[in-house]
């Protein structure tokens, strides 16, 4: 078995609330998880209004398959247009780890 995880840190555009945050963060959030079946979050900056740290999850038999579920993810939220992405950290985990 292997984990996959990723750390999106994010900016977000034209945003003055956390209200505002919030409809920008839950689509992406919800997308992920619809789109990947990935375990998602808002895990990061919750206080700040311009900010958000997304992470997720997956878990699978296979490195390969994580792997490719981790690019269309990174993919996914590099291509959206109301986010800058700042920095991503990928790790895999293993049985060994």
């Amino acid at each position: 078995m292997y984990v996959g995880t990723l750390s999106f840190d994010l900016l977000l555009g034209d945003v003055r609330s956390l209200k505002e945050k919030r409809s920008v963060v839950r689509p992406i959030v919800a997308e992920l998880q619809r789109k990947y079946a990935v375990s998602a979050a808002e895990v990061e900056h919750l206080d700040l209004h311009r900010r958000a740290g997304i992470g997720l999850a997956v878990v699978a038999g296979d490195v390969g398959h994580i792997t490719d579920v981790l690019d269309q993810c990174e993919r996914l939220v590099a291509g959206r247009p109301e986010v800058e992405l700042l920095s991503v950290r990928r790790r895999l985990h293993g049985d060994d780890d």
